[in-house]
């Protein structure tokens, strides 16, 4: 619970209260279990780029894929070891350890979730199930018993955890790709998802309810009013400790923070924090400690505390301090991500206004068909004054 982590790029970086634990995953030999795949082909080579990671729910594991088609799996507790290092089919998108701490389910990009033993660390992956469509997210309930997926095609699927080929419902009402869902621990029956479209919703995720939506242009501002402008959640963060949800929105410097009334089963709109910088992360503690990082070398690193309901920045905090340091030593790390752009434009699906062509074409079809008949009406005319010169020569 005290552990505090920021996974970026090629290094993961865990400050605990036994100090600091740093792993390069480009020292990850590339030919890890001969670098195929299960299914016995070539993974090929990719960045060494961390796409999805998740502790457990005690914080006993950690996990993450990159781009190179690994996923390494983490025991932290007496101390941070290397556990497993297995390849996986497919490019992941998202990761999820289960409560009993016994699998990892990982959902990649041609649609499919695996789960992966913890228990049995060597072990390959199994197909638990599949989308047609590129998956965003993974979740689970709290008791294990549901396995939450979303994907590009605007569905949220909920399927039998022990029989996942028995869907149980769809939350359908979102009409962009859904990037973001999390089951709300304190609040099991209860699923909040962000989409594309710019919108919070929640969901009794069993019955595929929606009961609740927040248009977030009405919150966040004339930003994401621009029409040429979306600016999707990217981040989505939640503290039991009063139920409040923080998100941070692609590209928008700022971090907005929302209470759950539970009973009334809808999102209160309590405060903003406006960033310097954009945002790359947001994480609560369970104290309600809210950490932010953003893409700013001087000050990579903000520590929110909450003071009567509001959030106050945090100066004077040693772990602050020291983690700040470790992210500006290493800083040619982020150079790369600094000012890049949103990765989340090329999901958005092209609209073509199909019923100009349309019109186009069938003018044009109409002028042929008119010159065709001119054509034959000249070419009779022609027949006919021929046979009338060839008579008056008789």
């Amino acid at each position: 619970a005290h552990s505090r982590s920021s996974v970026f790029s090629l290094l993961v970086f865990i400050h605990s209260d036994d100090g600091l634990f740093v792993y390069d995953c480009s020292n990850v030999e590339k030919t890890t279990l001969g670098n195929k795949g299960q299914d016995g082909t070539l993974t090929g080579k990719g960045s060494d780029d961390i796409l999805a990671f998740a502790f457990s729910p005690s914080g006993d594991y950690f996990a993450l894929t990159d781009d190179s088609k690994h996923l390494i799996l983490f025991h932290t507790k007496p101390s941070w070891e290397c556990v497993s290092i297995r390849s996986v089919n497919r490019r992941c998108t998202s990761l999820v350890i289960t409560a009993a701490e016994d699998k990892i389910l990982v959902a990649d990009k041609s649609g499919d979730v695996y789960s992966y033993s913890i228990t049995e660390p060597q072990a390959d992956g199994k197909l638990e199930l599949g989308h047609l469509s590129l998956l965003l997210d993974v979740a689970l309930s709290p008791d294990d018993r549901y396995i939450l997926t979303a994907d590009r095609d605007e569905k949220i699927r909920v399927s039998l955890a022990k029989a996942p080929y028995n869907i149980v419902s769809y939350c359908l009402g979102h009409t962009e790709f859904v990037n973001k869902i999390l089951v709300i621990p304190n609040c099991p029956d209860l699923l909040l998802s962000a989409s594309g479209d710019l919108t919070l919703r929640l969901w009794e995720y069993k019955s595929g309810e929606e009961v609740y939506c927040c248009h977030l242009s009405s919150i966040c501002g004339p930003e994401t009013t621009k029409p040429d402008q979306k600016y999707p959640v990217s981040r989505i963060t939640y503290c039991c400790q009063g139920g409040y949800v923080a998100i941070l929105c692609d590209c928008i410097p700022t971090v907005y923070i929302f209470q759950l009334d539970a009973i009334a089963q809808q999102l209160v709109y309590r405060q903003q924090i406006s960033l310097k910088h954009k945002g790359w992360d947001i994480a609560f503690e369970e104290t309600g400690d809210l950490w932010i990082l953003q893409e700013d070398n001087e000050a990579p690193l903000q520590l929110y505390r909450p003071c009567d309901d509001q959030w106050k920045a945090v100066t004077d905090d040693k772990g602050l301090q020291k983690m700040s340091k470790y992210l500006q030593d290493n800083w040619t790390v982020f150079e790369g991500f600094v000012g890049a752009e949103s990765h989340y434009s090329s999901l958005y699906k092209a609209s073509f206004d199909n019923m100009a062509a349309y019109l186009q074409r069938k003018e044009e079809r109409l002028q042929q068909q008119k010159k065709k008949r001119q054509d034959l009406q000249r070419g009779s005319n022609g027949q006919t004054k021929k046979m009338k010169t060839e008579e008056s020569s008789l």
